[in-house]
């Protein structure tokens, strides 16, 4: 079930897929846009749509796109928990029908919102990628003889919890303010979790996207991605569905880059505690500052420091995960 085009790198292992045809994919441009209805790409009158992705990264229709709304500026808040769950139930949808395929070995899902990740169309959407065997990233998570996200994290990196999802910043995030959002059931992928499930996941989005919309504005650019069972069958223990929020930005208007230490030594550097970016999650940036600067004032400013001092020698420079 290997992938045309995919290289694997001999000195890194990196796995690769050429595609030079993807280079031609058009830039933004103002005026019509092909996913409004009328447009090249959704002629007729839809709520949700499915379409072949014209400059896809993977062959024979294992690459597509999901047309979140007719209406162009309809991010996951706007649509609303009723509107969200029409789009992961056809994540669901697109993730049972792929993963059928004698072709296909992993089912993905992701979204790239905002010009500042590369996103070359602003009307809302996602898209869903079947490849032929399982992507390193999701493989390394598999690779784990128990599931690590049965186990309950720590209260203060949780960030928000309803319909049977929690939303918690982890342990060792690679984007400051990234969430990682799961069922506390053990559900291997969309599909399994059920509709009453999957709606929680839609509220979820909701939930978590307004939060960073509230930190870094209403067309703050993220990723997210799904991550699930793969679709070769067997028996997959840590196989957890959960999504990735990542925001790309570090700060209001300052981007996170990846950049030498992080893509050549494979060390990422966190500017943020991850303690302090759920609290910022949790409680809104302003009220989050608000209740520092009045921590701050209440106590003179040796005991601040000797008390951010004393934090930080409390927890681990380095280690595999959490302490439990």
């Amino acid at each position: 079930m290997n992938d045309p085009g995919l290289r694997i790198d001999p000195l890194t292992g990196a796995y690769v897929v050429v595609t030079p045809w993807r280079q031609h994919r058009p830039s933004l441009t103002e005026g019509s846009c092909a996913f409004c209805p009328g447009g090249l790409e959704a002629p007729e009158p839809y709520d949700v749509r499915c379409i072949p992705n014209r400059w896809p990264g993977l062959p024979d229709g294992r690459h597509e796109v999901i047309l979140h709304s007719p209406d162009h500026n309809a991010s996951f808040p706007a649509l609303g928990e009723h509107g969200s769950a029409r789009v992961v139930e056809l994540w669901s949808g697109r993730t049972a029908a792929l993963g059928s395929r004698t072709d296909v070995g992993y089912v993905f899902v992701f979204e790239n919102r905002g010009r500042a990740i590369g996103a070359t169309v602003d009307h809302p959407h996602s898209q869903v990628m079947a490849f032929g065997q399982i992507p390193p990233v999701p493989g390394a998570e598999l690779s784990n003889s128990a599931c690590v996200l049965c186990t309950d994290p720590d209260d203060g990196l949780v960030v928000t919890g309803r319909s049977g999802w929690r939303a918690s910043v982890p342990w060792a995030p690679s984007w400051p303010y990234e969430m990682l959002i799961s069922p506390q059931a053990h559900v291997g992928d969309l599909p399994a979790a059920g509709p009453g499930l999957r709606a929680g996941l839609a509220a979820m989005l909701v939930d978590t996207v307004s939060r960073v919309e509230r930190l870094f504005g209403p067309d703050a650019p993220y990723m997210l991605w799904i991550h699930q069972r793969p679709a070769t069958g067997g028996d997959w223990p840590a196989a957890h569905v959960h999504a990735h929020l990542a925001p790309v930005l570090r700060a209001p208007g300052r981007l996170r880059h990846l950049a030498a230490a992080e893509l050549g030594a494979g060390a990422f550097f966190d500017s943020v505690d991850p303690h302090d970016a759920a609290a910022q999650l949790r409680e809104g940036l302003s009220a989050y500052r608000s209740a520092r600067v009045g921590q701050a004032a209440a106590r003179p400013l040796s005991a601040v420091w000797s008390a951010r001092v004393g934090q930080a020698a409390a927890r681990p420079l380095s280690g595999p995960g959490p302490p439990g």
